[in-house]
């Protein structure tokens, strides 16, 4: 079994390098579906969602080829099976952007309900609903989804509550509809927007993304031969931005969209942490220890869920009581317990938790329940007094590149072994 060991505590200081966003990585792999042709994607994260992506192209028919750990390029020329291998689907959250790729070029698709963090309850009735809107029909049954449609068709879709996932899937499948979609109440987050701008790219006609009502106007068909980069990502950007509060230490945060990060910029200055806006880097840095804050999770532009467990480091620290709401996931709390181990002291109570700050951790053994938990439990093993095991390393792997590399660069003392 595999572990990160960490022994701290550690004040983190130096430079880090932000990679491509993961959120919009595994979203633009599937519309690479849509495309007749070849295109080129590059900042690309290297982590295991992205490699799972590509493994489900490749076993739908195209081809796949690696110029670099960064960049890959898709022919998705010969899509020659409309049935997504069921043991991969199921094994990651994103999956499900297949079906809106495959209704939009193959009229047709077979996958399996998808996987992931166990957050809660992740229903995909808005994305059902998005579909049916469209002309398709949906059936779930025995764990399967089964999606065709004789004709796409353009229409308005309201979309119930902000769904990210729903959002994405209906523009995929709208693409190559026929006539004009209107997305309304659409999610606005940073990925939303480079999906949008990756498809339009290769021909598409996508307005709106990034604001709450989204048009698509349907083409005959999008073009290949083009190249595209991902979106730098504002998660981990984020993540390492809590870990130079948590730590008191001082970070320069490279390749890096600064306004997508403006709602943890405000709670860290909130805290008594400081940041200094470069444009395409961010500077963080803290001299004290935080101060308490309340903290309401929101969809974009508000603080992000997947920043959450890393915010829930810093207030363990901090000085005072402070709370915070978890409004998007009911079990997002998971990761308290891991830190209860190591002597913070917390109190939560369904989607809402209780931090009574303490003026230090002590290493323990913990294990990840969760990607963004993962991160929050490296982060408290650094900032931790004495040596921590972080178990359940599959979870980091899905969503941040060269973890402990990174980390470790800027001066943690963290390094992976098999126990």
């Amino acid at each position: 079994m595999e572990k990160l060991l960490i022994t701290g505590p550690t004040t983190l200081k130096g430079e880090v390098e932000i990679s491509g966003a993961k959120n919009a990585a595994v979203a633009i792999l599937p519309a690479t579906l849509l495309i007749d042709g070849v295109c080129t994607i590059s900042n690309l994260p290297n982590i295991s969602d992205v490699k799972l992506s590509c493994e489900i192209l490749e076993a739908l028919g195209a081809k796949i080829t690696w110029e670099d750990k960064n960049t890959i390029t898709v022919d998705s020329t010969n899509i020659n099976t409309t049935i997504a291998p069921l043991e991969l689907t199921n094994k990651f959250r994103a999956s499900y952007y297949i079906i809106g790729a495959m209704l939009g070029r193959k009229g047709a698709v077979q996958v399996s309900m998808p996987g992931g963090c166990q957050l809660g309850a992740r229903p995909i009735d808005q994305h059902i609903k998005g579909f049916e809107a469209l002309g398709a029909t949906v059936t779930v049954e025995k764990g399967l989804i089964n999606a065709k449609a004789e004709k796409l068709e353009g229409n308005s879709i309201y979309m119930d509550i902000v769904s990210v996932g729903a959002t994405i899937n209906a523009m995929l499948a709208a693409v190559l509809a026929e006539g004009t979609t209107v997305i309304d109440n659409a999610a606005k987050e940073p990925h939303i927007v480079d999906v949008a701008n990756f498809l339009n790219t290769m021909g598409a006609d996508i307005r709106g993304a990034g604001t709450d009502v989204i048009k698509v106007r349907g083409v005959e068909k999008l073009k290949g031969g083009t190249s595209y980069s991902v979106v730098p990502d504002q998660i981990e950007a984020g993540t390492f931005m809590l870990a130079a509060v948590a730590s008191q230490g001082d970070l320069l945060i490279k390749n890096c969209i600064t306004k997508h990060l403006e709602s943890i910029t405000a709670k860290i200055i909130e805290v008594g942490g400081h940041v200094e806006d470069n444009g395409d880097s961010i500077h963080v840095w803290a001299d004290k220890r935080p101060k308490h804050a309340t903290i309401k999770t929101l969809p974009y532009p508000g603080f992000p869920t997947d920043l959450q467990p890393q915010m829930g480091v810093v207030l363990s620290l901090a000085e005072g009581t402070s709370i915070i709401n978890e409004s998007i996931w009911d079990s997002r709390f998971q990761y308290t317990e891991e830190l209860i181990k190591m002597g913070a002291k917390i109190n939560a109570q369904g989607t809402r938790a209780f931090f009574e700050g303490v003026d230090h951790l002590e290493g323990a053994h913990v294990y990840s329940t969760d990607l963004r938990a993962s991160a929050a439990l490296i982060v408290a093993g650094i900032v931790a007094e004495g040596e921590t095991s972080v178990y359940n390393l599959e979870h980091i792997d899905r969503g941040y590149e060269n973890i402990e590399e990174k980390f470790r660069k800027i001066g943690a003392n963290i390094k992976r072994v098999n126990e």
